[in-house]
């Protein structure tokens, strides 16, 4: 099973994530951990990663596809896994449905977790993470509904999309996913 978290940062992909890694036992594929390993055990897409992250620019769409491909190689997730935080835009979407045609699999579900912006600043400013000041969190959400939140209807035209209500505790949006489920 291969199942894409979406939403805008703060709603809870990562937590949702980890709960449904641990509890149905599928896979968690963050691309920002995997991005780190790829570095650490430098591969050849690691060591260009590297390069660019140490330089302050961002990792373009075809390195973080192709370190996406290589963790997608190793055998834990050779039965499938949840995404989180990629795909980020429409070249990240096409790249990783083709990645998938190319082994026989596809996304099962692309499952959109909905909260008010509003609430996500609120959220975000909770956490009391220094770099998340309530300028840097809109800056974030402006920048996702210009380049991810375009990726609904990429994924509404697959028929892949599902939305929930994000607006509930952390057991009940998770109930909320396994209904889907």
């Amino acid at each position: 099973m291969i199942i894409v978290l979406f939403g805008a940062p703060g709603v809870g992909k990562g937590t949702q994530a980890a709960l449904l890694s641990e509890r149905k036992n599928i896979p968690h594929l963050s691309t920002g951990e995997a991005l780190r390993q790829a570095i650490a055990a430098q591969t050849e897409l690691g060591r260009v990663a590297k390069q660019i992250v140490e330089s302050g620019q961002l990792v373009s769409d075809e390195i973080v596809t192709g370190i996406v491909k290589e963790a997608m190689d190793k055998p834990e997730y050779s039965n499938g896994c949840i995404f989180d935080g990629f795909p980020r835009n429409q070249s990240q979407a096409e790249a990783l449905d083709s990645l998938l045609e190319a082994v026989g699999k596809e996304i099962d579900s692309v499952i959109n977790i909905k909260v008010a912006n509003e609430e996500i600043v609120d959220r975000m400013l909770k956490r009391g993470r220094k770099d998340d000041s309530e300028e840097v969190i809109r800056h974030r959400l402006d920048i996702y509904n210009n380049q991810t939140a375009p990726l609904l209807d990429y994924y509404t035209n697959h028929g892949k999309l599902i939305s929930i209500d994000g607006n509930a505790d952390v057991e009940e949006v998770y109930a909320r996913i396994e209904n889907i489920l």
